[in-house]
Order: C-alpha cells, then structure tokens, then sequence
C-alpha cells in the first residue's frame, strides 16, 4: 500500500457510558477504562490501527476534560497521534467528523478517513483490517461514504438497522445503502432478522474527505461553515488542538446519520464479521467475558459459592456471593450496583435519579485525574485530609503553594524528586518531608514506575482552589488551578 492509500483513522471519544455506571461515569467513562484486559477501550481502538503499512496516525476527537489522561494513555500504548483535537462541548457526531475530516484535507486532500468509535469491542482485527482495506478501495474508486454493518444474530431493538440494497463491488462485498432504519420494536426487529437483507448499524464508516465534505456542504452548509470558522479560530495548546468554544456552540447538534448518511445517494454499505460489540451494557459485557463453569464473569477478587449466571466486579476489595442467581454486582470505593442482569439497560435511569438527586456519584470517581497521574482522599476531617497521590513515570506536579495549608508527604513507593523553597531532595521509600504553609513547592517523577506518596494536609481551608502555580509543565500557571 502506497502512502497515498493509507487510511486516516479518527477515533471519537465522547459519550458518559452511563449503563456502565458505576465504573463509567462522565469525569472517568468506559473508554478510559480497561473493561476487557490490561488496556483500556481508546487504548484498544488505536492499537487496531497501529499497522504503519496501513494507516496513518489517528486523530482523537475528545472532551477537554479527558485531554491529558487520553495523552497519558496514548503514550504508554507507544501511539503518537496525528492529532488530540478537544472539543468544548458535545454537538453529537456530525460536527465532529467534519472538523476530522477538515484537518486530513488539508494535509491529503485526496486522503480518506475511518470513523471509529471509542468504546466498542472487536474481537477478530485481522478482519477489521481486511474490511478496511476494502473500504478504502471502494471510497476511492466509487467515491463513497461507507458504513460497516454486522450482521443480526437476534432481534436487537438497542441497535439501528440497514437495509442491503443493489451490489456496487462483488470483490469488496459492497451494496448500496436502501434505507437507514431507527431503532425497531421487537416485532420488526424480528422481521428483519427473518428478512436477512438487515444489518446492524455499528457507528464506523470510512470516507474519502472531498466528497464527504461535499455532500456536508449540500446537506449542512451552515455546519460547514461553522466548522471551518470553529478551526480558523482553533488554538494549539500543548500538543493539542483547542477548538473555539463559541463557534463550535453554534454548529447544529447532529449525528452523521442524520446529517448525511441518511441523505446522500453516495452511501454504501459493507457487511462485515470482526467479534463486534458495542459493551453498552453490563449484560453485554458479561457476554463477552470469560466464564466459569457455571456461567458466571468475574473481574476483581470475588468468591461465589452456588451461584451462576452473574456478572460481578470487584473493584476495591472482596465480593463475596452466596445462592446469587443471573445477577449483576458492581462494586467500587463510593458506590455499588446491584440489579438482575435481565434489566441491565435500565441503568441509565437509575444515574438520571442520581443526577436528580444531585448525587457527585453519578458523574465523579473517587479518584480525581490530574495530567500528572491522579489523587484520591481516605480520610478527612474539620481540619486534615488524607491523601493517596500517584504521580506518573515522568511526570511533574505544578511549582506551587498554600495559603491556608501544610503538608506532610510519605513515600510509599518509586522515587520522589521534590522542590522545597530554595531545597531540592531525592526520595526513597519510607522517607517522608514537611511542606511547611505558604512554601512554594513541587513533585515529581523521575523514574520509570509509578510514585505512590500519602499526603497529610492540614489547615484551616483544604479545598483543591488554595493553590497559587507559578510554572507548569500543562498550563495551568495562575492563581487558581483545575
């Protein structure tokens, strides 16, 4: 494959992944988490596309929020992205693509781009790299907008369905798109799963730029225009592209379905069959995850004793199951989950009452994500919190200060590189130091390991806005910081 014919990768990271709650909540959500194995579902998503023969660098898409963990998780897969392009606010998956598919016109004009989302489980990549070679084929020789489809084994009323019309390309088994169809009731879900002309709608597509943004332009000229603006006005920021907030507030909040596809007479469709599944749900991932003898998927430390059928994640300390039948059990440090698996879907409910009820559970951990690693408090009281800090390899706090607080840090473990007013000390294991109030101080990382360090703060005011930075390697310096 020529350079010319290598495909774009975007990988769209937006979405709260809240039927996954509650380990997927909006400050931390599914595709920053490792449900499958060791890495997590935006690490998966880019490692599918790591072949250098056949794909350039993948352009991330994701919330300003998620900006430096996503860096962080890029990095420790080996992948270095085209681009990480942040968006500030969500206006559905139209808007996103075009500014995608803006930024590759502009260094390929000819260049064709692979739509991913961020959160879905492929289990055969060697056939989503076939297909997508396929893909590529018939976006440039037919210049058309294509879509994967996976074929029905049930009748799904969760997914959105398509409808086989003539043959483009027997060599990349590619049909025309009939019709987009909404999600269906039971009734027709099964009629279409009789008819055998139906496929699952399964959010990735392949499109040559210039007639995607031709058909943009036809179909959404004012979301066009606003996108071009939002990336005329774009910032650099680090090694990520800020888009301009009030411009891209203006842009019609649309998916690419309802933008496009649905529109355009240049849609095609490729049936395909990698392993796919969208993990929208806890039953869904208790489908795909391995299972003991008696049908039960177990991640964390869990003893069931005449149980089967469950899903149970123990996630911060022993799960213990007598007599459990067809459940789910979720169990994190703030929260637990407890529900049949049949009525997995209806999480989402349960995080909109909990949102309701102004609940910090619904949309936080209790781990706080920094650009440097993350922090979590286990214990607190009038006048102390105490802290777990963990820094990661390389990384480096904020040169900063306290107006209201002292700390004492203890090394638990990897080495601590510390600034203390005009000091600068290594730490091992086992050492501690004193970070006296209003002392400009920093940490870090130098090793290749995690620092894990217990914080003790005291003081009369212990809230995260007492920190004045002076110098920061993510540009944050300012009175206030994240």
């Amino acid at each position: 494959m020529t350079a010319d014919e290598k495909i774009y990768p975007v990988i769209l990271s937006g979405g709260a992944g809240t039927r996954l709650w509650p380990v997927s909540r909006a400050a931390y959500p599914k595709q920053l988490q490792p449900l499958l194995g060791e890495n997590t579902m935006i690490q998966e998503a880019a490692l599918r596309v790591a072949d250098p023969a056949q794909f350039q660098a993948p352009t991330i898409i994701c919330s300003d929020a998620h900006r430096f963990v996503i860096a962080e998780q890029m990095r420790t897969a080996g992948i270095e992205p085209l681009d990480i392009v942040l968006e500030p606010m969500g206006r559905d998956s139209a808007p996103a693509i075009t500014i995608a598919a803006l930024i590759v016109a502009e260094k390929d004009p000819s260049g064709v781009i692979a739509v991913f989302p961020s959160d879905a489980s492929i289990g055969d990549t060697e056939a989503l790299a076939a297909k997508l070679r396929d893909a590529g084929t018939v976006a440039r020789k037919h210049r058309a907008l294509v879509v994967f489809g996976a074929r029905p084994d049930r009748p799904d009323t969760a997914y959105g369905y398509i409808r086989l019309g003539e043959l483009i390309s027997e060599a990349e088994d590619c049909y025309a798109v009939e019709r987009f169809v909404e999600k269906p009731d039971l009734k027709t879900a099964e009629d279409y799963l009789a008819d055998g002309r139906y496929l699952w709608n399964i959010g990735m597509f392949v499109l040559p730029v210039d007639r995607f943004l031709e058909e943009v332009e036809r179909f959404e000229p004012e979301m066009l225009a606003v996108c071009r603006q939002t990336l005329a006005r774009s910032q650099r920021d680090l090694s990520f592209t800020r888009l301009d907030g009030d411009t891209f507030a203006t842009a019609p909040a649309k998916s690419l379905d309802y933008a496009v596809m649905e529109r355009t007479d240049a849609a095609a469709v490729i049936p395909v069959d990698i392993d796919w599944s969208d993990i929208g749900s806890w039953d869904a991932l208790w489908e795909i995850r391995e299972k003991d003898e008696n049908a039960n998927a177990t991640i964390g430390d869990v003893v069931l004793d005449d149980s089967k059928g469950c899903f149970i994640w123990a996630g911060s300390r022993l799960v213990a199951g007598q007599g459990l039948e067809d459940l789910i059990v979720v169990e994190t440090d703030t929260a637990l989950l407890v529900m049949p698996r049949a009525q997995a879907q209806k999480v989402k409910s349960l995080v909109d009452r909990l949102k309701a009820e102004d609940r910090p559970e619904a949309v936080e951990h209790g781990a706080v994500y920094r650009p440097w690693g993350y922090y979590r408090v286990f214990d607190a009281g009038q006048d102390f919190q105490v802290k777990h800090i963990c820094v990661n390899p390389g990384a480096t706090l904020s040169l900063q200060l306290h107006n209201h607080r002292a700390e004492h840090w203890v090394v638990v473990s990897g080495r601590a590189h510390v600034v203390r007013g005009d000091e600068t000390l290594d730490l091992e294991p086992n050492q501690s130091i004193y970070i006296p109030l209003g002392m400009k101080h920093r940490l870090s990382n130098p090793g290749d390991e995690p620092l894990r360090v217990i914080e003790v703060q005291s003081g009369t005011y212990l809230g995260e806005d007492d920190i004045v930075r002076f110098d920061d390697d993510y540009g944050r310096a300012g009175p206030t910081g994240e």
